[in-house]
């Protein structure tokens, strides 16, 4: 059976136990120090073993990127023959949007991998130069593990849209279902979408009870939010604008109750009633495909088990609320 990162992780935490224990034998007595050193000599061997485990896990890793990358040209290349099928025309804009969402976290996923790969080379010159400082080696595991991190987030997440795109080009596609606490696994898409929000200027916040809990689909909801924020940023705010978004997460008895908010221009009321409808946009000339919130509405509706909700008044920002079951019934996988 394969390493994980997370396998890495563990064997280096504990690695960094015994190195504090022998520090505290190396001060009782000269000879613990003598024998410490020794120690040290062969931990420093078993060190270099799971840096090169390391780089191997992260050659994979970077093969997965390459592979998204390659699945990006493809897309690209399939918008152009639909493009010339008159009657596929639609869907053109749909992969290039689809294409576009997925260099946010490929690129994110390129920049962790290329962090580690130095960070990596700097810990292999430390040790070859003599004995390792301890305070260079936990920069190190902190550094790999909010690279690993970040770098399984957002291939996953990549994967996730490139789901969406069979869901409304193919079929639906029924993800796993499982527990998870809202608000934290929201605060988990915002930051694979930070990179995506730092240009604009814009802030988004998560708020609520961490202890709210459903037993549904995260996938579906991480797409539902990704696409919120896409129209918000898309939308909501002319140029050189600064705005606040927000997510609130409550429970209401029986419901998990979704709040998303923008304070943008608001939408007016002659196309509010239109906006969850497919291949409706105001933003066409912008790449927008008119399909962001025709998936959030299905995902809702549908893979969610839910309801959603709109409010907004022009000038004055929108509000979408969903309305989601504790536990949703089990889909057969398609």
């Amino acid at each position: 059976m394969s390493r994980t990162p997370d396998d890495y992780d563990l064997e280096i935490k504990q690695l960094a136990k015994e190195l504090r224990i022998l520090k505290k034998q190396l001060e009782r007595s000269e000879k613990d120090r003598i024998r410490l050193e020794n120690t040290n000599r062969t931990k420093e061997s078993l060190l270099k073993r799971v840096i090169c485990e390391l780089q191997e896990s992260q050659s994979i890793l970077e093969r997965k990127s390459t592979d998204l990358e390659q699945a990006v040209t493809k897309l690209t290349a399939m918008q152009t023959e639909l493009v010339e099928a008159e009657k596929m025309a639609a869907l053109g804009g749909l992969v290039a949007g689809v294409a576009h969402e997925i260099n946010t976290p490929v690129g994110v996923s390129i920049t962790m991998a290329s962090t580690l790969m130095d960070e990596t080379q700097k810990l292999m010159q430390a040790v070859a130069a003599g004995p390792l400082r301890r305070s260079l080696l936990d920069h190190y595991l902190l550094i790999a593990e909010e690279s690993t991190s970040l770098i399984l987030n957002n291939l996953n997440r990549a994967g996730e849209l490139v789901q969406s795109f069979k869901q409304v080009a193919v079929d639906q596609t029924i993800a796993e279902k499982r527990r998870f606490a809202v608000k934290p696994y929201l605060e988990e898409v915002v930051t694979s979408l930070s990179p995506q929000i730092k240009h604009t200027g814009h802030s988004l916040t998560v708020t609520g009870d961490n202890s709210v809990v459903l037993s549904s689909y995260p996938g579906a909801l991480a797409q539902v939010a990704t696409n919120l924020v896409t129209n918000s940023l898309t939308h909501a705010y002319p140029c050189e604008a600064r705005g606040h978004l927000r997510f609130d997460v409550s429970q209401h008895q029986d419901q998990v109750v979704v709040n998303y908010s923008d304070d943008g221009c608001g939408i007016p009321e002659a196309i509010i009633g239109k906006i969850f409808d497919p291949f409706f946009t105001t933003a066409r000339d912008k790449g927008g495909s008119g399909l962001g919130l025709h998936i959030a509405y299905n995902l809702v509706m549908q893979r969610l088990q839910g309801q959603i909700e709109i409010r907004s008044v022009e000038g004055q920002g929108t509000e979408f609320t969903l309305l989601l079951p504790i536990s949703v019934h089990s889909q057969s996988q398609v």
